[in-house]
C-alpha cells in the first residue's frame, strides 16, 4: 500500500474536480472506474485507473484515520463531513461492498443559495415568517431536500432575531449567524441522537429548530412535541408527497400511539414541500415542488386519517399558494424548461399530467 499522504492527496483531487465540474456525487468501487453524477448523470472519468479495492482502502483511511477506520470495521458504515483545503466541502460515506471498501462522497457548496437562486416558489418564504409549527421538506434521495432546507434556515436567520439550532448527521451546509444566533449539532459529535438533541432545546430557549433527517419515531415523536410547545421545526423526510408523508409519519408508530400522532399532526403540520431536480433542456437540474399548506381542511383531513385526500385540497387551494406536483410539472413543461417526456418520468400521475398538458 502506498503511503497515507499519497492517498489522500489523490482523493481530495477527486473531490476537488468533483467540485471544479459542479457535480453533485462522486462514486468509488472496486473495479469501476471514478464516477461523478453531473445534472444528474453518471460519468465515468475513464482518464483515470480503473479502481482496486487496496486503492479505495488508502482512500478511507485517508479520510476517516486509523482510529476511525478501526470502528468503522466494526460497524460497517461511516457517515461523516469533509473540507479539501477551504476549497471544497463533502458530505462523505464510507461502506463495505463484497468484503472491500467503498466510498461516495456529496458535494456541498460553501455558499447558501437563497429561494430565487434555487428556482423554488416564491410562496415557500411563508413558512420561513412562522413563529412556530411543523414544516416537512420531502422528497427521494439526492433531490435537493437539504438544499432548501438551508435557505429557508438562512432566510430566517438573515431576517429575524432567533435562536436556531439544527441538528444534523453529518453538518452539511455551514451557516454563519447573521441576525440570528445558530449553533449547529453534530449527532455522534455534539450529541448521541436526534432526539436526545430535540428534546435538549426545550432546555436551551430555541425559537427554530432544523432536524436533519426524521429517521425514526423517536425523533418524529421529539420533533412533533418541539412544534407543539411553541417551535419553529423544520425538518426532511425520505416519502414522495404530502399524503404519504402524513401516512409515513403515521406508521411508524406503534398502534398504541398512532391517535396521539395524529392528534398532534394535525395540530402543528404547517406544511409539506415535496420536490424533485429534473434535468432541463436548457442545462442543469430545475425543482418541480409540491407545496402544501395546512389550513382547517388539511386539519380536519389529518384528524380524520385520511390522508389520502390531501392531494384534493391541494389542487383546490391554488388560489392561496399551494401547488400540486402535476401542475409545477405541466409549467415547467410550458415554459420549456423540461421536455414532456421527463415530466411523466417523475410525475406520480401521468394520466393526469398529460390532461393539464392538452
Amino acid at each position: 500500500m502506498k503511503d497515507i499522504a499519497i492517498y489522500k492527496s489523490e482523493i481530495n483531487e477527486l473531490l476537488l474536480l468533483l467540485a471544479q465540474e459542479q457535480g453533485s456525487d462522486i462514486h468509488l468501487s472496486p473495479g469501476v472506474f471514478p464516477t461523478i453524477r453531473v445534472d444528474g448523470r453518471l460519468i465515468s472519468l475513464t482518464n483515470r485507473s480503473i479502481l482496486d479495492s487496496e486503492t479505495i482502502e488508502g482512500y478511507a483511511t485517508a479520510l476517516i484515520g486509523e482510529e476511525r477506520k478501526a470502528r468503522f470495521l466494526q460497524e460497517k458504515e461511516a457517515d461523516f463531513s469533509y473540507t479539501v483545503e477551504e476549497k471544497g466541502r463533502f458530505r462523505m460515506n464510507i461502506y463495505m461492498s463484497k468484503g472491500s471498501f467503498a466510498i461516495t462522497g456529496r458535494n456541498i457548496p460553501f455558499e447558501i443559495r437563497t429561494i430565487e437562486e434555487l428556482k423554488l416558489p416564491k410562496i415557500l418564504k411563508f413558512f420561513s415568517q412562522l413563529s412556530q409549527g411543523f414544516v416537512l421538506i420531502v422528497g427521494p434521495n439526492g433531490h435537493g431536500k437539504s438544499t432548501t432546507l438551508a435557505a429557508l434556515i438562512n432566510l430566517i436567520n438573515k431576517e429575524r432575531v432567533e435562536k436556531i439550532i439544527t441538528i444534523e448527521d453529518p453538518i452539511e451546509y455551514l451557516f454563519t449567524s447573521d441576525k440570528s444566533i445558530i449553533d449547529q449539532r453534530e449527532v455522534y459529535r455534539d450529541t448521541n441522537s436526534f432526539a436526545n438533541a430535540l428534546r435538549a432545546t426545550f432546555r436551551e430557549n430555541v425559537n427554530v429548530i432544523m432536524v436533519g433527517e426524521l429517521r425514526d419515531y423517536e425523533t418524529m415523536s421529539a420533533a412533533v412535541s418541539a412544534a407543539e410547545t411553541g417551535h419553529l421545526v423544520f425538518a426532511s423526510l425520505h416519502t414522495n408527497n404530502a399524503a404519504q408523508t402524513i401516512e409515513r409519519i403515521i406508521d411508524s408508530f406503534p398502534p398504541a400511539q398512532q391517535p396521539q400522532i395524529i392528534s398532534q399532526l394535525a395540530n402543528t403540520v404547517s406544511g409539506i414541500i415535496s420536490q424533485r431536480l429534473i434535468p432541463s433542456t436548457k442545462g442543469g437540474l430545475i425543482p418541480a415542488v409540491e407545496v402544501l399548506i395546512a389550513n382547517s381542511a388539511v386539519r380536519n383531513l389529518i384528524r380524520e386519517n385520511k390522508a389520502e385526500q390531501l392531494n384534493v385540497v391541494i389542487d383546490t387551494n391554488e388560489e392561496v399558494g399551494m401547488i400540486s406536483m402535476n401542475k409545477s410539472l405541466a409549467g415547467l413543461v410550458k415554459k420549456g424548461e423540461i421536455s414532456q417526456e421527463q415530466a411523466e418520468f417523475f410525475s406520480l400521475n401521468p394520466k393526469e399530467l398529460k390532461l393539464l398538458l392538452k
